[in-house]
């Protein structure tokens, strides 16, 4: 299992060893102690989502308030998505940047976003199947989101979907009506930097758990 983390700090693209034979294949999609080595804590698992989307479905940008936010572990299962993490804390070095990971059912790619990130991906094929991994469960009046399409963000969707065919994003209403970065940032929606690092701190401080 390979860490690489992207352009944005504090999230990571995981690379898992598949072993396979004439009947299938097997893989770790998660292991406590290499997560622990590379992001630096352990992870609190607290509750697991799945989603299943259409070619060319948008989900996010979404986040939640910090503390405690909600850390994600994600990986597609079946199907093929672009899966992109966005740096929203207001003061980082790297507020406003982007960085993105193709997880598919080929490479079988996961990738962690800590706590204050937004996460967004668009689907690359029908029933593309997506589980997230969560560090805290789902509270409604602490989830905010941020328009996919800002043209300030310029995030580089995928115009094609993983047969060659053209796609368009098909958001939902909540997501389509969501503030843009500076307008979230007007709102004071938008995590710190320092509340950001100040919680995963307290996390770091916490011995980490081992396999």
């Amino acid at each position: 299992m390979e860490y690489r983390e992207l352009a944005v700090p504090g999230a990571f693209e995981i690379t898992p060893k598949q072993h396979g034979d004439p009947r299938g294949l097997f893989l770790e999609a998660f292991k406590a102690g290499p997560f622990a080595d590379a992001v630096g804590h352990s992870f609190d698992l607290q509750q697991a989502n799945c989603s299943v989307s259409a070619a060319g479905v948008l989900r996010g940008i979404h986040f939640a308030d910090v503390p405690p936010s909600q850390a994600k572990y994600v990986m597609c299962v079946s199907g093929a998505v672009l899966d992109v993490v966005v740096d929203i804390r207001v003061g980082s070095p790297t507020f406003g940047t982007w960085d993105a990971v193709l997880l598919d059912d080929v490479d079988r790619r996961a990738i962690y976003l800590s706590e204050g990130l937004g996460h967004a991906f668009m689907s690359l094929e029908d029933s593309s199947t997506v589980l997230y991994l969560c560090s805290a469960g789902y509270a409604p009046g602490r989830e905010h989101g941020i328009h996919p399409l800002d043209k300030d963000l310029a995030i580089a969707w995928p115009t094609t979907a993983r047969d060659g065919t053209p796609i368009t994003p098909l958001l939902s209403d909540k997501d389509e009506a969501a503030p843009t970065l500076k307008e979230a940032q007007t709102q004071g929606l938008l995590p710190t930097m320092e509340a950001v690092s100040t919680y995963v701190s307290g996390l770091r401080a916490t011995p980490a758990t081992r396999p």
